[in-house]
């Protein structure tokens, strides 16, 4: 791994243990208008895309007319969990005390919501930019937003190692043609089998921060 410049880190369910705090309040927001669904339905299908394109297909699937206003509504019942319940997947911060790369984060997240969830979990100093969904054409699983952060870090996408949880977003990496690992130690994951989270083969996995300078012990920082 001599050759990783950058090391990219998707949000959710990597830094932050967030997605079952996300699937609970959409879950209960979907209730409200007379939709019934499973936290698992929300991990298998949602995880990993930006709200909006999650909308659009709650809306297609089970041909639900959901408000305008559901979308905000749904972001503003989430800063209050966040607030009250949000932590980080454990030991990441230690993990990134000690890394001897660049980092950034992109993510499928909403500017405000990331930026919210970095200032509650103090993270924002480990990385030199946040890239989201937003500013590209094509969310997760296109590769565009991994290219994006490369881009404008000038860093070439073969120097990328880019650490997910979701498929969307190693199908991005992939498609980005960079090295990519997947993150299984989110709450969410929880109670699934290795059958069951499924990942690619040929992706390195890991469910535990410990392990990630085992896997790679050259991107520690030389102190």
């Amino acid at each position: 791994m001599q050759h990783i410049d950058l090391v990219i880190f998707d949000c959710d369910g990597v830094l932050a243990d967030s997605e079952v705090i996300s699937a609970r309040v959409l879950v209960e927001a979907l209730g409200h208008h007379g939709l019934s669904v499973t936290m698992e339905h929300v991990f298998r299908n949602f995880v990993g895309q930006s709200f909006p394109k999650v909308a659009q297909k709650i809306r297609r699937d089970f041909a639900l007319d959901l408000p305008e206003s559901f979308e905000a509504e749904y972001r503003t019942r989430l800063v209050e969990e966040f607030a009250a319940g949000l932590r980080e997947t454990e030991g990441v911060s230690a993990m990134l005390e000690c890394l001897g790369r660049r980092a950034c984060v992109a993510t499928s997240s909403s500017p405000q919501r990331v930026g919210r969830t970095l200032a509650l979990l103090k993270m924002e100093r480990f990385f030199e930019r946040v890239f989201t969904a937003s500013e590209v054409r094509h969310g997760k699983p296109a590769p565009d937003l991994f290219l994006h952060a490369a881009k404008h870090l000038n860093v070439q996408p073969k120097s990328c190692l880019v650490i997910e949880d979701s498929k969307a977003g190693l199908r991005a990496a992939q498609a980005a043609e960079m090295e990519v690992w997947r993150y299984t130690g989110a709450a969410h994951f929880a109670g699934f089998t290795a059958a069951d989270i499924d990942t690619p083969p040929g992706i390195p996995a890991f469910d535990n921060w410990s392990a990630f300078y085992q896997m790679a012990p050259e991107l520690k920082k030389v102190t």
